[in-house]
């Protein structure tokens, strides 16, 4: 039986010829729809002016202050294979986005626009990994593949109290059908700008429904001397209470580094790319893994946890009070529970 489900990751099925038909999003053709693109027409004030209609007339949105915009409404099946976007810094963490899909009222994805993208601290970071990619001087890339089988849909919430202009975007998709056993894209984004001393940090809780977890991102904000990454990631799976089934040897270790890194690294599968240290200025870290070849899989719930851990003046395991944050990514069967509310913007902005 022919395959229309759209794979991101190979060149294994690149040659093989599908049913399903490709579309594309932006601000040329915000409905997606076939032969409606760049049919705006510039008026005097325009940049295109002089060259007319079908001449990059409007490549961009402006968003207004305290706004809510509706980027994109497909109806399905379909799945979203690649995702651009780019935009002014300041909206890294001022601005909301969100994924709906088949008509539910809660977002499965919900997250600042930067760490979706392993852009946390509000600071540009190039990523050079398999599912998501950050190119100079700015370039926003997903190649999660996102299936839906009734609709998606894609908010952008301005947080700001002021415009944002230059918002750039292009959402490529495939309408085509789905097979039964796809799961849907889920992303959720967490911060405790203080970790409780001698408690874990909640890289996410709550989750209900059979899936598999596929990536970690994380900003950290170091706010202690000395080494900061000993900490162990514990997946709790299925019932684990005190213990969990899957337990990690070290934040290093758990990103795919050694012997307290040394150096950035951004790799396929996992990295380093973040390491800011300046003078007056705490220090940053961005880490992330993805699951892609090894994802956690889960019958009916999960919880993950990272540990912030590392040394003390005489040589013992200390925790640490980091300010942390983090986006989960996971693929799970609907309906999903509801996330956390999102604290307000100041609550999330960078020290």
């Amino acid at each position: 039986m022919q395959q229309n489900f759209e794979s991101s990751f190979g060149l294994g099925t690149v040659a093989l010829l599908s049913n399903s038909v490709s579309r594309s999003i932006c601000a040329e053709n915000p409905t997606g729809e076939k032969g409606a693109g760049a049919k705006e027409i510039p008026d005097e004030n325009n940049h295109a002016s002089e060259l007319g209609q079908g001449w990059k007339v409007r490549p961009c949105l402006t968003l207004e202050k305290d706004s809510l915009t509706t980027l994109a409404e497909i109806d399905g099946p379909g799945t979203i294979t690649h995702i651009w976007i780019t935009c002014d810094p300041k909206a890294y963490r001022n601005c909301i986005i969100r994924f709906y899909w088949d008509n539910e009222p809660e977002p499965s994805v919900e997250t600042p626009l930067g760490d979706l993208f392993c852009n946390g601290h509000a600071m540009r970071c190039k990523i050079n990994s398999l599912p998501i990619a950050v190119n100079p001087n700015g370039g926003f890339n997903s190649y999660f593949p996102m299936p839906f089988r009734k609709a998606a849909k894609i908010t952008i919430e301005n947080q700001m109290n002021e415009k944002l202009d230059g918002f750039f975007y292009q959402f490529d998709y495939s309408l085509g059908d789905i097979p039964a056993n796809a799961a849907y894209f889920h992303a959720q984004w967490c911060r405790e700008n203080t970790v409780k001393f001698k408690r874990e940090y909640t890289i996410l809780d709550g989750v209900k429904g059979k899936g598999q977890y596929v990536g970690t991102y994380m900003a950290w904000a170091q706010l202690s001397n000395g080494w900061w990454g000993e900490g162990e990631i514990k997946f709790y799976l299925d019932g684990d209470k005190q213990f969990p089934t899957i337990c990690g040897t070290g934040t290093e270790d758990y990103f795919g580094g050694a012997w307290c890194f040394g150096d950035t690294y951004s790799t396929p599968f996992l990295g380093y790319p973040l390491w800011h240290k300046k003078e007056g200025e705490v220090t940053r870290h961005g880490l992330y893994r993805w699951h892609l070849m090894d994802p956690i899989r889960f019958e009916k719930e999960l919880r993950v946890t990272m540990q912030d851990l590392g040394w003390n003046e005489r040589g013992k395991l200390f925790p640490l009070t980091d300010d942390i944050s983090s986006v989960a990514y996971w693929y799970q069967t609907e309906p999903h529970a509801a996330f956390p509310e999102l604290p307000p913007a100041p609550e999330r902005w960078p020290r």
